[in-house]
């Protein structure tokens, strides 16, 4: 199944406390975005993606365009009311997948799993959940969590929803992926993760080397 992709990149990016934006924090000599932009490219079950800037991001957007990305920009509301703007410009009904723009480890590979899960659980929505005691483990912080099953995760932002749900308001019966996968667990939130995050891809690198 060939779905499309919203790499969601307008947010300020506050808690860093940087003057640079979020997505273009540099993540060992490279913007984060382009690590996300990547593996978008690399997974076999998405078929088109669009970063989603706004007013917040002018940098972000022009960067994404030299790199011959499709730009929606919004209005900077907020996460959903951005999302849902960037639907209705993009026109998109089918199933799509929705991703931060902070998740450098992320691949190709876990994005097409992601997929497979979303087309196998027969839900409308399909949310990415990592378990909150393995980033504390690895001294990474904890920004937003959610509730499923009775159990707090930490959430990734990776998520796949039927688009034509997004324009509604009623409630979406939802399905979880919970992993423990490295490319998932390194969510950016602090410059605290920046360096943690930075230690354990370059030690990862190495052993492949």
């Amino acid at each position: 199944m060939g779905i499309a992709a919203l790499i969601m990149a307008g947010g300020k990016g506050s808690r860093m406390g940087l003057d640079v934006e979020k997505p273009m924090l540099l993540f060992l000599d490279k913007p984060l975005i382009n690590y996300v932009i990547a593996a978008v490219r690399q997974a076999k079950n998405i078929t088109d993606f669009y970063v989603v800037t706004s007013s917040n991001t002018p940098n972000t957007e022009q960067h994404c365009k030299n790199m011959h990305c499709k730009v929606i920009c919004t209005d900077a509301k907020g996460y959903h009311d951005d999302l849902k703007q960037a639907v209705h410009k993009t026109g998109l009904t089918g199933p799509i997948l929705t991703m931060p723009s902070d998740v450098p480890a992320i691949t190709g590979i876990f994005l097409d799993k992601v997929v497979c899960e979303f087309e196998q659980c027969g839900k409308d929505f399909l949310a990415v959940f990592v378990p909150i005691k393995k980033r504390l483990e690895l001294g990474l912080s904890i920004s937003s969590t959610d509730e499923y099953k009775g159990v707090w995760y930490a959430v990734s932002g990776i998520n796949v929803i039927n688009g034509v749900m997004i324009q509604k308001d009623s409630k979406i019966e939802t399905n979880a992926l919970i992993t423990e996968e490295t490319g998932v667990l390194l969510n950016i939130n602090t410059l605290k993760d920046v360096e943690i995050a930075q230690k354990i891809v370059s030690s990862a690198a190495h052993k492949h080397v």
